[in-house]
């Protein structure tokens, strides 16, 4: 008997529609799976095989072939057994068929039929929807993440067993706890990380230059670069630019959910939606794959996960020279795109790049303390700055100086997080209004014609900046940045063009065009 069950699996950060076709016919007793499944899918038939017997149904002696459509796509993973499990059972007469139309079947099979979770549940379920299937079955702690797609029913089961005795009892109406949700995007949301009470930006102490560089960086979205001895809080700062930003909209939480859900990193301790901007981290050991996605089956990297959000690099320099290259086509085209032998994958990458270095190997270059002068030779001073480009330096928006600060006490806390975040807010929605009908919502998305039309400057001003591009050498990329941030500039003074105060304050934020001067 032949029958056919649907299932989904995930390339990309987007579903693909897998149909499980079972065929089972009087032969010897063997199990084949075609259509180029890799390891984890050929072996989900052991899997399945003792998960059904000990579910207290029988497993076909018989020759059963299971094909995977499309053929040509490669399958990994094991979010294919529950649908090879179904497929199975229906096969050989245990279950109706007509019971599982119009239904996805998501999960993995432990020996014992338990079911367990998979990454990527969410945009599988938003495949489903799309292709107008009407419900999907999937692990019981993936309930939550699945019912965040309006228009489809979702069931959430524990077992093959319980399969077997809530949804097929009662079709129409399982019981409640065969685990069913109609899905619908929560308006909740959570944290990706830390709790945002643990940073606050009134517990930086001084650096007002480098708390105005963090507000002018969060409500454009601009690139960001702290450049200071060791403990001038650099990395404070950076650590407190997600309390600044507004929270995700919808299309943006659920894009952000998404990634991580396919990464495996959503976790299932909460629910609804991703709506604080990510805020990623990674090591200086970490590789180019790791930071940019890649593998033979292309996964996300940390450019990706950092989507809508922050990427922070502390300590930059320390970063190999490839990871650091590698960054310079994301920041330019916002995603991207890794080629395999078997199809091109594209992440997006739309992220805000924070980091921090020392002016020197030793870190005390220039500085005004007397009884910690540089120990570093021009040689290596010279080697330690040329680990990052001057085609990513260029890409960095604001490029701030941080000197050591004096010990003060009794000083009031400065501006808060939720002071600076309302802030941000007024200059963003000036921004999402400017930009409605172009579909982006920040000045740093600008180019061409609409920079143009946009980032108008006073007579003054543009005499300013022309003089200032001549006399440092700029290039066109670094001219067109100043100019973004002077357009974010303005609007945090609420002002419609931009003037000369605002262009100087954009230029003196450029430290290391400054510096080669």
């Amino acid at each position: 008997m032949y029958v056919k069950i649907w299932s989904a699996s995930v390339f990309g950060i987007e579903g693909r529609l897998i149909e499980v076709e079972v065929d089972i016919s009087s032969g010897l007793p063997q199990v084949n799976v075609v259509g180029l499944p890799d390891s984890a899918v050929r072996e989900s038939v052991e899997r399945v095989r003792s998960a059904i017997q000990n579910g207290g149904m029988k497993f076909p002696l018989d020759r059963i072939t299971i094909n995977l459509a499309p053929a040509d796509l490669r399958k990994e993973g094991s979010a294919f057994d529950v649908a090879i499990a179904a497929g199975i059972l229906c096969a050989s007469g245990q279950v109706d068929p007509a019971l599982l139309a119009d239904t996805m079947f998501i999960g993995e099979l432990s020996l014992n039929g338990t079911v367990r979770s998979v990454p990527g549940v969410l945009p599988m379920t938003e495949l489903a929807r799309a292709s107008g299937i009407r419900r999907v079955v999937v692990p019981r702690s993936s309930v939550s993440e699945a019912a965040l797609i309006p228009g489809i029913e979702v069931f959430g089961i524990g077992s093959l067993a319980e399969w077997i005795n809530g949804f097929l009892d009662d079709a129409d109406e399982p019981s409640g706890d065969s685990g069913k949700q109609s899905g619908s995007a929560s308006l909740r949301g959570r944290n990706t990380e830390e709790n945002e009470s643990d940073f606050d930006l009134a517990d930086v102490v001084g650096q007002e230059k480098g708390k105005r560089a963090l507000l002018i960086a969060a409500s454009g979205m601009h690139n960001l670069l702290f450049v200071g001895p060791p403990g001038t809080g650099k990395t404070m700062l950076c650590r407190r630019l997600p309390t600044l930003m507004p929270p995700l909209d919808d299309d943006e939480a659920l894009s952000v959910t998404k990634i991580f859900s396919v990464s495996g990193k959503l976790g299932h301790s909460g629910s609804g939606l991703i709506r604080r901007r990510p805020f990623r981290a990674p090591h200086h050991s970490i590789s180019a794959a790791g930071l940019i996605g890649g593998g033979s089956v292309p996964k996300p990297g940390e450019v990706t996960l950092a989507h809508h959000g922050i990427l922070f690099l502390d300590e930059m320099p320390e970063f190999s020279r490839v990871c650091l290259e590698s960054l310079r086509q994301p920041l330019e085209d916002r995603e991207v795109t890794i080629g395999r032998a078997r199809g091109v994958c594209r992440f997006p990458a739309r992220f805000m790049l924070a980091a921090s270095m020392n002016p020197c190997p030793c870190g005390f270059l220039g500085g005004s303390v007397s009884d910690r002068p540089c120990t570093c030779t021009p040689t290596a001073i010279a080697r330690y700055r040329s680990r990052m480009s001057g085609p990513l330096a260029d890409r960095l928006d604001l490029q701030v100086e941080l000197p050591r600060q004096a010990v003060k006490t009794g000083v009031a806390p400065g501006m808060s997080s939720a002071e600076a975040r309302a802030i941000v807010n007024e200059a963003a929605i000036r921004q999402q209004r400017r930009y409605a009908k172009h579909g982006f919502h920040w000045n740093s998305q600008l180019q061409g014609p609409l920079l143009r039309k946009y980032a108008k400057l006073t007579p003054d001003a543009e005499a300013m900046l022309h003089n200032v591009y001549e006399r440092l050498g700029l290039s066109f990329r670094a001219h067109d940045r100043i100019l973004r941030m002077s357009r974010t500039i303005a609007d945090l003074a609420g002002r419609d063009r931009i003037a000369t105060e605002d262009v100087a304050e954009a230029i003196s934020y450029r430290y290391l065009d400054q510096a080669a001067e």
